[in-house]
């Protein structure tokens, strides 16, 4: 029979937090025209035993045109003792729009001896200038100074969209020719 004993134990409890935050909302992967918004919405996360930061990176990576590229954004978050975990969005950013004509040479009629007026054209593009090209093409008419140039306008932005805008000009032959020298009036004998 114990009576009046006593006993001591001393123990040491070590608590780590070795869990690293789980994301409960990661933003979507999307795809966006060059020219539009990108929305940079956040994530969430949560840990087991503490409060959770989040960082945010972004990496650009180039694509074959100015317009088109990829964003990837990555989300880090950490709790109070370290332990991190990761996740990535990616935006997809896409040039599909042609540039489109500020301003195009009106189609106009002219005398085949008079000298023509070839005006350029202008154009804007959504997410980087436009490169443009002329060409023309002669349509022979009923004479030699009757005929028609059509001018094609084509307006290139950097990721190879195009449009195409024309001119007509129309030649035309409506002056009678004028004589230069005409025989002076003469009487002679009949023989």
């Amino acid at each position: 029979n114990c009576a009046g004993g006593t006993a001591q134990h001393a123990y040491t409890l070590t608590v780590e937090d070795t869990t690293a935050p789980e994301f409960s909302e990661v933003p979507e992967d999307y795809t966006v025209e060059c020219s539009a918004e990108m929305v940079m919405a956040d994530a969430s996360a949560s840990d087991n035993c503490s409060e959770v930061s989040i960082e945010v990176s972004s990496e650009t990576i180039a694509g074959n045109a100015t317009g088109n590229y990829t964003l990837v954004r990555t989300f880090t978050a950490t709790d109070a003792c370290g332990n991190s975990s990761t996740a990535t969005q990616t935006i997809t950013v896409e040039d599909t729009t042609a540039p489109v004509f500020t301003s195009v040479p009106e189609a106009y009629t002219v005398e085949c001896s008079d000298d023509m007026v070839l005006e350029d054209a202008t154009a804007e593009d959504n997410c980087n200038g436009a490169e443009i090209q002329v060409s023309s093409q002669i349509v022979e008419g009923n004479a030699t100074g009757n005929y028609t140039v059509i001018r094609t306008f084509t307006a290139t932005d950097d990721a190879g969209n195009s449009n195409t805008a024309t001119q007509t000009i129309t030649v035309e032959d409506t002056t009678a020719p004028v004589f230069t020298s005409v025989p002076v009036d003469y009487t002679t004998e009949c023989s």
